[in-house]
């Protein structure tokens, strides 16, 4: 088994990357949300890579220390997809599977729409394709409610509150004080908040436009998450022209990476045999 830390330059912006697994199989890159980095996978990783798949893990853009441009359009999704693609690249990476939750599962909906050359399938967990969240979102459910917490996510005073008291907040939310220890360094939660900012502002149904998606998929949900309800995570098999699979998490939160490893990795396993 392998398992190395890199620094990844790309754009002007340094990387941290983790590689590891066995010498050889097929490469998953795993991309992780808001306000976790990639050590939310931590729990994940030794199953994938005992299936005898090799893992890619990239603190994204705003969370490497390195990679923290301040302008909010410096956040856009297009540059979000590209730094993925751009440290593949330097990986020498030709073709992998694609796994996010959270906002990772938005970038990886993009990435494998828009990229089927470069992906073999995708298991994304909790975040429903971008078009399935619009229509839920417009069927007048559940799901507006929901999704109510990003007005204060873009507010001009959203660091301090999310700061405030050690991160009280996000804490009764369900990450971990060992988690948010990163992003309660001085000006470090900016960085992810913008992605709020830069793709939640303005035309939203135009920054977040996605194709169908042409490679096999699975969508994992939990039936705990308080943020994404089951219509958006269902109806994504309406945007996916292959093999599509719906898996529900009974009695699981929204932290499917940290509190469900096994189920994850176990679906990771499946689409990677099924393909």
């Amino acid at each position: 088994m392998e398992s190395e830390y890199l620094k990844v330059e790309h754009n002007g912006l340094t990387f941290d990357v983790h590689r590891g697994g066995p010498a050889r199989g097929p490469w998953v890159v795993l991309l992780h949300g808001f306000p976790v980095n990639s050590s939310c996978y931590d729990k994940v990783l030794p199953r994938v890579h005992d299936a005898g798949l090799r893992t890619v893990t990239i603190d994204q853009r705003g969370y490497s220390p390195g990679a923290r441009p301040e302008a909010v359009g410096d956040y856009r999704l297009d540059m979000l997809t590209d730094d993925v693609l751009g440290v593949l690249g330097h990986l020498n990476i030709a073709y992998s599977m694609l796994v996010g939750h959270d906002w990772g599962g938005i970038v990886a909906w993009h990435l494998a729409a828009k990229h089927p050359d470069r992906f073999t399938g995708l298991v994304a967990a909790s975040t429903g394709h971008p078009s399935a969240m619009a229509a839920a979102l417009a069927a007048g459910g559940d799901q507006r409610t929901r999704s109510s917490y990003i007005k204060d996510f873009i507010a001009d005073s959203a660091e301090e509150t999310l700061t405030a008291r050690d991160g009280v907040l996000l804490r009764r939310a369900g990450v971990t004080a060992e988690e948010l220890a990163p992003l309660l360094e001085p000006g470090a939660i900016t960085g992810p908040l913008n992605w709020y900012r830069a793709n939640f502002t303005g035309d939203i149904a135009e920054t977040l436009a996605c194709p169908p998606v042409e490679v096999p998929t699975t969508m994992l949900w939990s039936d705990g998450d308080t943020a994404l309800g089951r219509e958006q995570a269902e109806l994504s098999g309406r945007y996916v022209r292959s093999d599509f699979r719906f898996s529900e998490l009974a009695g699981v939160d929204h932290w499917i990476p940290q509190h469900a490893p096994e189920a994850l990795a176990s679906e990771i396993a499946l689409r990677s045999a099924m393909f």
